[in-house]
């Protein structure tokens, strides 16, 4: 069992963000965040967040790179909790009940991002569709190619990893639409089924 966690491989991170995710936290790609927002119409940190960020679930700040990395099962429930409380406090939860069953559904989706061997690198680029749905491209990286990539100026930084094609081996990428998952709808939907279930 696996999660994604923030890894820091230059400083960049505490400057391209308005909130820097510290390194070690577990993380899930956070695509929710935005929701509210007009993403067109961001600027600055904000659209960087936007563009390449990892939502940390410890200080929900943002990191440009993720490392999947075995989770046990204490360390996801309470990773669970964190996303449950963050729902309520900034994202319209009706109550921690319902937010836990939505951090659940976010948290399982970044597990399945992370079944990689244990320190596999992966980033991700978000793009808008042309109906406006938010799309995500994950990519996975090989630990030297990071490396290298950690070496460059802070104004390439962690940001030329992401469009680093020139690896010996090929990264790996692939696609999820963002714009068309519902949190809360998921959860219900998913609690729903669960009940249907247990009254068989």
């Amino acid at each position: 069992m696996k999660l994604l966690r923030t890894i820091r491989l230059d400083p960049s991170d505490t400057f391209v963000y308005a909130r820097a995710a510290a390194p070690g936290e577990w993380a899930v790609p956070g695509a929710f965040e935005f929701w509210a927002a007009d993403p067109v119409g961001l600027k600055g940190r904000e659209k960087q967040a936007f563009r390449g960020g990892f939502l940390g679930l410890t200080s929900f700040g943002w990191s440009t790179l993720v490392v999947a990395q075995p989770i046990t099962p204490e360390e996801k429930s309470a990773a669970i909790t964190s996303l449950a409380q963050h729902l309520v406090a900034h994202h319209g939860a009706p109550d921690l009940d319902a937010a836990r069953h939505a951090a659940k559904t976010e948290i399982d989706a970044a597990m399945e991002l992370a079944e990689h061997p244990d320190g596999t690198l992966i980033a991700l680029h978000r793009t808008l569709d042309g109906e406006g749905h938010i799309k995500e491209q994950f990519r996975t990286l090989y630990a030297a190619d990071a490396r290298e990539a950690a070496q460059m100026p802070c104004s390439a930084g962690a940001f030329a990893i992401v469009d680093d094609d020139g690896a010996a081996e090929p990264a790996h990428a692939t696609g999820r639409d963002a714009g068309d998952v519902d949190l809360f709808d998921l959860a219900s939907r998913s609690a729903a089924a669960s009940s249907k279930a247990g009254s068989r």
